[in-house]
């Protein structure tokens, strides 16, 4: 082999290795730049079907059941929001699974006849008399106030204490 062909193989052997190279450059380049397609799982919504419990600046405060179609302004509506509530903070507190809660407690300032009687010794004669004093002297300071209403004696004060509550 003369020194020419020589010299005309290592070219052309190094133009094979560059193309080579640039081949393989350039196809990891286009791969990089290729998009990636991202595809989100379509999941369903929890459904909301369950008890709310209102209470706060409402005339009608308790629980209220929930059903997937319902609105908070269907809501709203239900439990009658007074004049003076503040709707920019309304709160939601959603409870753990298991979690404990507390027993819904009447508000004896602003209950009507019906759910007062739902309290343990409260008939229709002592609910209406509740309502009465309310009336007379104005809401209830506290809830040991209850035992200025004629009838109601301290047995059964002590078996509703946990179940009432007052408000301005």
């Amino acid at each position: 082999m003369s020194r020419a062909d020589r010299v005309y193989l290592f070219i052309t052997i190094f133009l094979l290795i560059a193309a080579i190279a640039g081949g393989i450059m350039l196809g990891m380049q286009r791969s990089r730049n290729q998009p990636v397609e991202i595809v989100l799982s379509q999941t369903e919504p929890p459904e909301q079907a369950g008890e709310l419990y209102v209470d706060g600046a409402v005339a009608n405060p308790g629980i209220y059941p929930w059903q997937d179609d319902d609105t908070l302004q269907t809501l709203l509506s239900d439990v009658g929001v007074e004049a003076e509530a503040d709707l920019s903070r309304i709160e939601i507190y959603i409870p753990r699974e298991g979690e404990e809660q507390s027993p819904q407690k009447i508000d004896i300032n602003r209950a009507e006849p019906w759910l007062l009687e739902a309290l343990p010794g409260i008939g229709e004669t002592l609910a209406q008399r509740i309502i009465d004093y309310r009336g007379t002297n104005g809401p209830f300071k506290r809830i040991e106030d209850l035992l200025k209403v004629s009838g109601i004696g301290l047995a059964t004060f002590e078996n509703m204490k946990d179940l009432i509550t007052v408000s301005d």
